[in-house]
């Protein structure tokens, strides 16, 4: 919005509201002004929104446009040729940049047993090289995950897999919100498909 507003944009033409979803919905979606919505969040709540707009479109002036970009446990399937290398670029970037909090983030991996060692040892380098900190050092390459919410929940994940049976930690595992909410990239390694880890979405906002 600061940008917004030192290009010139006039004040009004792009209004900025922190809000909880919920009671910014309860309004929104009542309104007959209500003209559209570009959402990224969840799938669940995206059907939720489009449900409720069914339910009120006799209200609205016009047909609202909704445009909906919401998530899954994206996953990276690694073949036995595959380039370790490749792989592990892969896997750090496409895991943590902007913190994992994006739709596209891999949050799973699996990796042939024949090139996981290369593999772990590019990987482990990547993420050594990632410094973390402040949006305003633009040398950071990673910074604080959203709100204090996300901090929580990807820490109790961190922490019950940490205690688990048949899962290692090879990377990270540390967080800190005394100053931000920052999350170091952890990986964890594990052989069981039906672990936690590897069925539900940890990071990211979607």
């Amino acid at each position: 919005m600061e940008v917004f507003q030192e290009a010139g944009v006039p004040d009004g033409v792009i209004n900025l509201i922190y809000v909880d979803g919920p009671t910014a919905g309860d309004i929104i979606f009542k309104h007959p002004d209500f003209a559209g919505i570009h959402f990224t969040g969840s799938t669940g709540v995206f059907q939720h929104i489009w449900k409720t707009i069914g339910e009120h479109i006799h209200v609205y002036k016009s047909y609202p446009r909704i445009v909906g970009e919401t998530g899954g446990k994206d996953f990276v399937l690694a073949h036995k040729s595959a380039n370790p290398k490749a792989v592990a670029v892969g896997l750090s970037r496409g895991a943590f940049e902007f913190q994992g909090q994006k739709c596209s983030a891999a949050s799973r991996a699996y990796i042939p047993s024949n090139i996981w060692p290369e593999v772990k040892q590019y990987l482990l380098e990547d993420l050594a090289s990632m410094k973390m900190g402040g949006t305003e050092d633009f040398t950071n390459f990673i910074n604080a995950v959203i709100d204090e919410k996300a901090f929580d929940k990807i820490a109790a994940y961190i922490e019950e897999a940490k205690a688990a049976d048949g899962v290692e930690l090879i990377a990270g595992g540390t967080y800190d919100k005394s100053k931000g909410y920052f999350i170091a990239p952890t990986v964890f390694v594990t052989t069981d498909p039906m672990y936690r880890t590897m069925q539900e979405e940890i990071f990211g906002l979607c």
